[in-house]
């Protein structure tokens, strides 16, 4: 398909020791929709999608719990401004913490409209998708699956939120979209259901 690659970039090594405590990081967690005209660094790209659903154990469990260790959810980046890195839609790999390039090309304002016309969400350097593929767990647990998924994507959306803040960096769950339109504006698989969308990047104070 045109502007499809299958380029892969490996990411940095993530680090375990942050800068300030999870209860600072806590007490400190606000939603954010103004953002900086700054790049991320490849290592602030990193340790965000690490947090979200890095590998933490050699059998492959991840930072955000799963039932059954199902893991029905995939995590898309939307690139605007990032140290080194082309503009575009990437699917992040846990196991290998790496980013595979989909599609090039400026996307974030197309997928900002689909948000209802949040603006705010194209200043963003990044902005994240995460979608469900219910199959993977309802397999399972039948229609149960689709509440344990939905109970993930708040787990990853917290870790998120929370490395975030240990970066000096902001977010917002968006969750008010069209769910067509985004998964149209990013060509997305068709069992891969947006669940949350999260811009990310420096705050303008």
């Amino acid at each position: 398909m045109k502007g499809e690659t299958m380029s892969v970039i490996m990411l940095p090594k993530p680090m375990i020791r942050g800068k300030i405590s999870l209860e600072e990081a806590i007490n400190k967690r606000r939603s954010e929709r103004t953002f900086r005209d700054v790049h991320l660094t490849a290592e602030d790209l990193s340790q965000i999608l690490w947090a979200a659903q890095g590998k933490t154990d050699p059998g492959g469990l991840r930072t955000a719990p799963s039932a059954g260790a199902q893991y029905p959810l995939d995590i898309y980046v939307v690139i605007g401004k990032v140290k080194g890195s082309s503009k575009g839609l990437y699917h992040y790999d846990p196991q290998r913490h790496s980013l595979r390039l989909l599609h090039e090309g400026e996307l974030r304002r197309t997928l900002a409209e689909a948000c209802l016309g949040q603006m705010f969400i194209a200043d963003a350097p990044i902005v994240i998708v995460i979608t469900a593929e219910y199959g993977r767990i309802t397999g399972r647990y039948g229609e149960r699956g689709v509440r344990y998924a939905h109970m993930e994507v708040g787990h990853v959306g917290q870790n998120i939120y929370l490395q975030a803040e240990v970066l000096g960096l902001g977010t917002v769950v968006i969750g008010a979209f069209r769910d067509r339109a985004v998964s149209k504006s990013l060509r997305l698989p068709e069992k891969h259901r947006p669940l949350y969308v999260m811009p990310v990047g420096y705050v303008r104070q």
